[in-house]
C-alpha cells in the first residue's frame, strides 16, 4: 500500500510538472488540469475499491505554506525602481480598489438576499473578490513583458491587500474606530519584527557557509509568519517586507549598514534562494490543487443552482474589471481576462467558521467560480500576443548584468 502511494504521488507530480510545461503551447490553466487529475483519481479510487486516508484536514495545511510560499515568491518578483513606478502604481490601484469595492458591493447583495449582518456578509465576499497569483503569475508567462509584469503586480498585491483585509474583518467583533486604532497599531508592530527579521535573515543567507541554508530560512519565514498570525498580526507584511528587500538590494546598496551584509555574496544567495522558492511554491501549489480536486464530489461540479450564483458572481467580477481598466487607462486585452480564482480564495473559504458561513456560499459554488474564471483566463491566453524576441534577448541581457 505505502509503495504504490509513492508512486502514485511520484506519477501526480511529474504529470502536475507536465501540466506546467505544456501550458504556454495548449493555453489551458494548469489549475484546470490539476482539479481535473484530482477527480479523475478519486473516481479510479472509488472504482477500484481503494480508501485512502482523510485528505480534507491535509488542505489548510498545504494551502496555510502555499500562502506564504505564493506571496514571497510574488514579492520577489517585485521590482521598486524608478522606472517602473507606474506600472506598480497602475497594478496596485486595479489590484485593491476593485477588490475592496466587488466585496462591499457584493456584501451589500448577500445582506439583501439573507438578511445576515454586513460583516457576515463581507466575510463570505472577500475571499470571491481577490486574483489569485498562484494561478495568474504561471498562465502569462508567454505574455509581452509590458503585460506580465503588470499580471505579476496586480495579482502579489491583490493576494497580499486581500488576505489583509480578511483578517481585519474576521479579527474584530465590531468595525470601528477602535478597530482601526488597534488594526494601525498591529501593523506598526508587525512592520518593526519584519525590519529586524528581515535583517537577521538576510545576515544569515549572506553568512551561512554550510551547504544546507535555503531549507531552514524558508522554515524560518514560515514559523515567524505562523507565530505573528497566532497574535493576529498582519503577518503577510513580513512576507511582502523580506520579498522586497531582497529583490531590491541594488537599490538600497549605497545605505552603510547594508554593505554589512555583503550585498555582493547576497544577490548570488538570493538568486538561488528565488529558485528554491519558485521550486516549493510549485510543489506546494501542485499538492493542494490535486487534494482538492480529489476532494471535488460530482454532485457538486453539478449543482445547477449554484451555477446560477456563480455565473452572476463571475459577470460582477469581470463587469468591475472592465470599469477598473478603463478607470486607470490599462489595456483592455488580454488583461481583462486575467483575474482568476483559485489557493487563496479556496484557502480563506475553508478559514470561515461553519456557523458564519452564508448557505449558498459552499464548496460547489468556490469549485464553480474557480473553473469559470480559468475557462475565462484561457481566452485572454489565446488572445494575447506572443513576447517579441527582442524583448526576450534584453531580458537575458538584463539577468546577465545582474549576475555580474
Amino acid at each position: 500500500m505505502t509503495a504504490g502511494i509513492i508512486l502514485a504521488l511520484c506519477l501526480l507530480v511529474l504529470l502536475a510538472y507536465i501540466f506546467e510545461l505544456t501550458a504556454p503551447k495548449t493555453k489551458i490553466p494548469s489549475v484546470l488540469l490539476l482539479l481535473g487529475l484530482g477527480f479523475l483519481v478519486r473516481q479510479l479510487c472509488n472504482l477500484f475499491g481503494i480508501n485512502l486516508f482523510d485528505l480534507t484536514d491535509v488542505l489548510p495545511v498545504l494551502g496555510g505554506i502555499g500562502l506564504v510560499l505564493i506571496v514571497l515568491e510574488g514579492s520577489l518578483e517585485l521590482e521598486l525602481v524608478k522606472e517602473k513606478f507606474p506600472v506598480v502604481r497602475k497594478a496596485a490601484a486595479i489590484g485593491c480598489i476593485p477588490l475592496i469595492v466587488f466585496a462591499l458591493i457584493l456584501a451589500f447583495v448577500f445582506q439583501y438576499y439573507t438578511g445576515q449582518s454586513f460583516k457576515i456578509c463581507l466575510t463570505n465576499a472577500i475571499p470571491l473578490a481577490i486574483i489569485s497569483s498562484s494561478v495568474a503569475i504561471p498562465s502569462v508567462r508567454n505574455f509581452m513583458r509590458s503585460d506580465r509584469e503588470f499580471v505579476i503586480y496586480e495579482s502579489s498585491i491583490s493576494d497580499i491587500m486581500g488576505v489583509i483585509f480578511f483578517n481585519f474583518i474576521t479579527l474584530h467583533e465590531t468595525i470601528d474606530a477602535w478597530a482601526f486604532g488597534s488594526f494601525f497599531i498591529q501593523l506598526i508592530i508587525i512592520i518593526i519584527i519584519s525590519f529586524i527579521a528581515t535583517g537577521s535573515l538576510s545576515f544569515m543567507l549572506s553568512r551561512l557557509e554550510h551547504h544546507i541554508k535555503f531549507v531552514p530560512i524558508i522554515f524560518l519565514v514560515i514559523l515567524i509568519y505562523e507565530i505573528s498570525k497566532e497574535f493576529h498580526l498582519p503577518s503577510l507584511v513580513f512576507i511582502l517586507v523580506f520579498g522586497l528587500f531582497l529583490n531590491n538590494l541594488n537599490e538600497i546598496r549605497h545605505i552603510k549598514w547594508i554593505q554589512k551584509l555583503k550585498p555582493r555574496v547576497l544577490r548570488r544567495e538570493v538568486r538561488k534562494f528565488k529558485e528554491i522558492t519558485t521550486e516549493a511554491t510549485f510543489l506546494v501549489r501542485a499538492l493542494f490543487f490535486l487534494v482538492f480536486g480529489y476532494l471535488i464530489e460530482a454532485t457538486e461540479l453539478l449543482d445547477t443552482e449554484a451555477l446560477l450564483f456563480s455565473v452572476a458572481i463571475v459577470g460582477g467580477i469581470y463587469l468591475i474589471r472592465i470599469i477598473a481598466l478603463k478607470v486607470f487607462g490599462a489595456k483592455l486585452i488580454p488583461l481583462v481576462f486575467i483575474a482568476p480564482r483559485g489557493l487563496i480564495t479556496i484557502l480563506l473559504f475553508l478559514a470561515i467558521a461553519p456557523e458564519l458561513r452564508l448557505p449558498f456560499i459552499n464548496r460547489s459554488m468556490i469549485i464553480q467560480v474557480v473553473i469559470l474564471t480559468s475557462l475565462v483566463m484561457m481566452i485572454g491566453t489565446i488572445s494575447s500576443k506572443k513576447e517579441p524576441v527582442e524583448d526576450e534577448a534584453e531580458e537575458k541581457a538584463k539577468e546577465k548584468l545582474n549576475a555580474s
